[in-house]
């Protein structure tokens, strides 16, 4: 080891971009945190750090897989240290190192999310959560499909701490449906989360898209049974039944570390309700809300409305001498600039995803695995063709 800190002390001189940098990814992930008992981890970590800040990008991508495994064996040693903050810059940069370009994916994306789960920390994975990701990076000409999944499992915890409960959809979404022969546990814990986020979100379970992997009902939708107790109750509108239903499944929502999203859902229902009570009155009294929607009295529902009121779930306004709340229409026109230059905006987003659309699909088409299974020269079942870096199945 000490001849290892010892070559690692001369990295500013063979870290140059003009020097190759796959002979020391090696001596890196060979001898570096993958040792039982790391006896300079301080310097060891600074040493990796000055590496991936200024090794050459070019060099890396031809030792992608070596390059990924230090990282990983980065993300553990910190996550065993519960030092997780310290190597989100870091993974950020290795990440920009193996990029051929922005809508790459890498398997150190799921390492960054995971760091920035446990330190708490969002922000710096969102430039990497919010573009679309068009192609995956191979390491050693292959992708491990856990990787793929933990980015967006991650990705949507992540989006659901801060609250983006549509886009946190979409993740768990992309985890659930990918091309599986087996049960995985990620695709298990993702669909218990999109169904909790699915009734926040829409007050119900979303349906799944037809190419979902005939995985999802035969094994993990089973194993979810309290989940899918818990939507159909919260269909009935009663927050005495859900809240019941919650405390008799507890365990299972603690155990699975739901237990705040849980919470939410119980909280959105009331939300829910009050939105059903703007098309039926004009005016309310405070009192009365309460009353209707099962809450403990009107303070809770003034509070209640005050918060829908901030995030735009309703439109509304409180009198304070007599405890009424007035319902008002929504008061944006669209016709102002701002909204004109969102829709054009959202026009050319549309445009560049058909162009990008078109463009997949004649990949596709030219694809030598798909012609012969188009031409019937393979088998009824099996591979068609790998996409997107991972295998699509036909049945």
């Amino acid at each position: 080891m000490k001849a290892i800190i010892s070559c690692l002390q001369n990295q500013s001189r063979f870290c140059l971009p003009n020097i190759a940098s796959d002979r020391y990814i090696s001596l890196l992930t060979q001898n570096s945190f993958s040792m039982p008992n790391i006896p300079d981890f301080e310097t060891l970590f600074s040493q990796v750090q000055l590496f991936i800040s200024t090794c050459n990008g070019e060099h890396i991508r031809y030792a992608t897989d070596t390059f990924a495994g230090l990282c990983h064996q980065l993300t553990n040693a910190l996550v065993e240290r519960k030092q997780p903050l310290r190597g989100v810059v870091v993974l950020k940069q290795a990440i920009d190192k193996m990029q051929m370009n922005t809508n790459q994916l890498t398997s150190v994306h799921a390492d960054l999310c995971q760091l920035c789960l446990l330190a708490k920390c969002f922000k710096p994975a969102l430039p990497f959560l919010e573009v679309d990701m068009m192609d995956i990076c191979k390491e050693n000409g292959a992708y491990d499909a856990k990787h793929f999944l933990c980015y967006y499992y991650y990705g949507g915890m992540i989006y659901t701490g801060l609250k983006n409960f549509e886009r946190a959809l979409y993740f768990y979404e992309q985890a659930i449906t990918t091309p599986a022969m087996a049960v995985s546990h990620i695709m298990l814990e993702a669909y218990k989360k999109y169904i909790l986020v699915s009734l926040i979100l829409h007050g119900k379970v979303q349906q799944l898209p037809k190419y979902t992997s005939q995985i999802v009902g035969r094994f993990i939708k089973p194993l979810s049974n309290a989940y899918h107790e818990l939507a159909q109750v919260y269909t009935t509108n009663n927050p005495a039944e859900l809240r019941s239903l919650v405390n008799k499944h507890s365990e299972t929502f603690t155990r699975d570390n739901n237990t705040g999203l849980v919470k939410q859902c119980l909280s959105s229902l009331y939300k829910k309700n009050i939105q059903r009570l703007t098309k039926t009155f004009l005016t309310l009294s405070l009192q009365d809300m309460a009353s209707r929607v099962q809450l403990s009295g009107p303070q809770e529902a003034e509070k209640y409305v005050l918060h829908m009121i901030e995030d735009g779930e309703i439109y509304a306004s409180i009198n304070q001498k007599d405890g009424m709340v007035c319902f008002h229409d929504n008061p944006e026109k669209y016709n102002n600039p701002a909204m004109l230059h969102k829709i054009d905006q959202e026009m050319l987003k549309c445009i560049q995803l058909d162009e990008k659309l078109k463009s997949m699909d004649q990949e596709i088409t030219v694809n030598p695995q798909f012609v012969q299974k188009v031409r019937g020269g393979s088998s009824s079942t099996g591979v068609a063709f790998s996409y997107f870096g991972l295998c699509v199945y036909f049945w």
